[in-house]
């Protein structure tokens, strides 16, 4: 199949971006927003997180946006749960598919979860026993935090992440990824760690979840890439960080990795003309946010249509 995409964009801006503002946004604008990023051809979208309510207000109507996105056929929706408790709603809801933050920092894990990264393999472990009774359809993933260094702890040692890799495998998940949750990693270490990671969990090895903070993104995500991995975390217009690592702002724009991998010939499956659109109703739903893309800004390149598949004729681009 020509059109088939050859990687998989994980839109992360309606949980990770989002519950790193301040202000809440509306619900009509959040379906408007997630209509739209399905438009534009998004396959996977991170709706939201159950979390107490009380915690990250933002996140109080992630039942409903799981119920609106499931209407869309083919997309993946997913939600952050931090717990058994999390679990249960989420599923209780219908999501698709849970991710499960565990960090390799015992510091950040503190101050992300209030509990140590031993204590949440122990929840991972609960949440998939729940999921085998309840939900076996459901997929459950691991997205392992400070994987590359932490605001609080500092250096992460790179055998301590590839044992806590392997043990939340172990301990039932389908597949875990690595976050660079405080932006400090950069291309030879991303590829040293992916490598390694992907030695010792083959298939179950999962998504890259880059940050923007230095200016390595971009760099960071091509050297996964380059390594063999083939799901990307970003998020629209750039929003979010984590609210729990200090100065750690600015996932990877969802809008410039889009435009590096087609612009390189490799399909995303993505419009990206219509993926800028989705900016419109995010823009809407949270007046005053900055958002941020360098492709939104300069625009596309003349002749982009036609070229920006060499492999394929003219005629079938666009």
């Amino acid at each position: 199949m020509h059109n088939t995409p050859e990687v998989l964009i994980s839109e992360v801006g309606p949980r990770d971006g989002l519950q790193s503002v301040k202000a809440t946004m509306p619900t009509a604008d959040k379906l408007r927003w997630i209509d739209a990023l399905v438009a534009a051809g998004l396959r996977e979208i991170e709706v939201g997180s159950f979390v107490p309510p009380k915690l990250l207000p933002q996140m109080a109507d992630a039942p409903a946006l799981v119920q609106h996105a499931l209407q869309h056929p083919g997309l993946m929706v997913m939600a952050l749960v931090p717990n058994r408790r999390g679990a249960e709603a989420a599923l209780a809801a219908g999501v698709l598919k849970i991710t499960l933050p565990v960090s390799v920092s015992e510091a950040h894990s503190m101050a992300n979860v209030r509990k140590t990264p031993a204590q949440m393999l122990d929840e991972l472990r609960e949440v998939h026993a729940l999921r085998r009774d309840t939900a076996p359809g459901v997929a459950m993933e691991v997205g392992l935090s400070t994987a590359f260094g932490c605001t609080l702890q500092g250096a992460v040692d790179e055998d301590d992440v590839i044992r806590l890799a392997v043990a939340c495998v172990n301990a039932g998940a389908d597949e875990v990824g690595l976050s660079d949750t405080t932006g400090m990693a950069n291309p030879a270490q991303v590829r040293r760690l992916f490598t390694r990671l992907r030695a010792e969990l083959g298939e179950r090895a999962g998504a890259a979840h880059m940050h923007n903070t230095r200016g390595l993104g971009l760099a960071n995500c091509l050297a996964a890439f380059d390594v063999g991995v083939r799901t990307f975390d970003a998020s629209l217009g750039g929003l979010g960080g984590c609210p729990y690592a200090p100065g750690a702002s600015g996932n990877v724009v969802t809008e410039d990795l889009v435009f590096m991998f087609e612009a390189m010939g490799v399909r995303t499956g993505i419009d990206i003309t219509k993926l800028i659109a989705a900016r419109e109703p995010l823009m809407a739903g949270l007046p005053g946010e900055p958002v941020y893309g360098m492709t939104p800004e300069a625009g596309l390149p003349k002749g982009w249509i036609a070229h920006h598949h060499p492999s394929s004729p003219s005629t079938s681009s666009g």
